[in-house]
């Protein structure tokens, strides 16, 4: 998921899938947890139902009240008003908005005293984890929007219109109760205009990657800058090259909680000295590792980097900073020497979880409003607002113009092809993730080595593997 858009607090995007799960907040107190295990006592009346029809799967009620948080960050939240715009309009509804940062602090209160919204986009830094309200019981079972008609073709189903992966990222412990909305693509980004200035040429090995940051550095411009103070980002890049390193395999032995997932596998390896390496020869950008998502991406912004990783978020999240011809590029993360999956291989995947309360008051209103996210009018009217894709298969209009960040990360999916994948552990495993990630902190500090690295990542499988939970969650 993303971060922030704003310098001052934390502000948007696991997906960081996405978001992207960030693990940036402790576990909710064990009063929370509690009450998400006995879920509160019910004291909202819902609107009455109305008919179900195959117009109307979900028995929306005319003139019924819908109450709709989303996190506002790097897309802002005109999408979401203007999606409520047309439902309220088709259902004679009356929406209530909330647009925020501070999902948990907004909304914990709402799940202990059993009258959450009816839908909310549970991202951000401040999200309530995923996997934590599923396994208190908070979530309602989305299937039943999967196996609704299209509004675009009724003779299909919604679950026919996505993208591959978006029903597996949405499951916990063998239930799809999160939908992941934004289509989000993970590597590095850098300006067009400083490479074409230079001289430098897009680096498609690591080899080819350290030059360019040895070469910037010599410029007098950093080489990588990071979002030092949320590890979330540089993980994107170690991940990414284990997984390009060692194939698919690798991913989801991490996925899968196996016991050599790190420990024992020399792709792991490779990819932690080879991030660590940037580190050794001084090729990060100077202070980046004491900055937020915004104080980071604002200097790159300002040509004092090379490079950044984030997901594709990045380009809206920076609208103001960027300059009118800084000409923003999404590039693959480098391989490695012997990688299983070529350059263009990227991590793609939904992002951005949207959920539907189990005790929402007005739960079909939810459910409607889910199935109409996942129709073409309200994806284009996404990419129109928010500058993103989303996981509707050839959801959006083509006449809608994307600016350059964006249609460079489309270019690449093309590209890519059947060449995509995507890590499932952040959003089955929250706590792992963040383990991980304080690693990576560490890492990137030099206060540890790689085999460190390793070590402490390979006893955060070890400990999720422990949970119950875990063996509903698995990938063949």
């Amino acid at each position: 998921m993303s971060m922030g858009s704003t310098g001052e607090g934390i502000g948007r995007r696991d997906l960081i899938k996405r978001s992207a799960a960030l693990g940036l907040i402790s576990v909710p107190t064990m009063s929370f947890l509690s009450a998400c295990a006995s879920g509160g006592e019910d004291t909202t009346k819902g609107p009455d139902k109305g008919a179900v029809t195959k117009e109307n799967p979900f028995g929306v009620a005319k003139g019924g009240k819908l109450d709709v948080v989303v996190f506002k960050g790097g897309f802002g939240d005109d999408y979401a008003k203007a999606w409520e715009a047309a439902f309220d309009k088709k259902w004679g509804t009356t929406s209530s908005h909330l647009g925020t940062q501070e999902i948990a602090a907004k909304l914990q209160p709402r799940f202990n005293g059993g009258n959450p919204p009816d839908v909310i986009d549970d991202s951000g830094a401040q999200q309530i984890k995923v996997d934590v309200l599923a396994k208190g019981g908070q979530l309602a079972e989305l299937t039943a929007v999967l196996d609704a008609p299209s509004l675009d073709d009724p003779a299909k189903k919604v679950r026919d219109m996505l993208i591959p992966g978006t029903v597996e990222q949405g499951t916990q412990g063998g239930k799809f109760v999160a939908l992941y909305y934004v289509y989000t693509v993970f590597g590095f980004w850098y300006s067009g205009k400083l490479f074409k200035e230079k001289g430098w040429a897009e680096p498609k090995t690591w080899d080819e990657f350290l030059d360019i940051c040895t070469k910037a550095k010599a410029a007098g411009i950093g080489g990588l800058a990071h979002q030092g103070k949320f590890p979330y980002y540089i993980n994107v890049v170690i991940m990414d090259l284990i997984a390009k390193k060692g194939g698919l395999e690798a991913m989801k032995a991490i996925d899968n909680l196996e016991p050599n997932a790190f420990e024992g596998n020399p792709a792991a390896l490779a990819a932690v000295e080879a991030v660590y390496e940037v580190v050794e020869k001084d090729l990060l950008m100077a202070g980046t590792n004491g900055l937020t998502h915004t104080e980071s991406q604002t200097a790159w912004n300002q040509y004092k980097a090379a490079f950044i990783p984030s997901g594709s978020w990045l380009e809206n999240e920076q609208l103001k900073q960027t300059p009118d011809d800084f000409d923003m590029k999404f590039l693959p993360v480098p391989t490695l020497a012997d990688s299983k999956l070529p350059f263009e291989a990227i991590r793609a995947g939904a992002g951005e979880p949207f959920i539907v309360p189990e005790k929402a008051a007005n739960k079909a209103g939810g459910l409607e409003f889910l199935r109409s996210m996942l129709s073409r009018e309200w994806s284009t009217l996404f990419a129109q607002q928010a500058n993103s894709l989303t996981v509707v298969k050839d959801g959006v209009d083509p006449n809608v113009k994307l600016r350059p960040g964006t249609a460079s990360a489309v270019a690449a999916v093309k590209t890519a092809g059947t060449n995509t994948f995507n890590y499932l552990y952040p959003d089955w495993y929250s706590e792992m993730d963040t383990e991980i990630q304080n690693a990576s902190n560490e890492l990137m500090a030099k206060r540890i080595q790689p085999k460190e690295w390793i070590k402490r990542a390979q006893a955060a499988v070890d400990k999720a593997a422990k949970d119950p939970n875990a063996k509903n969650n698995h990938r063949s």
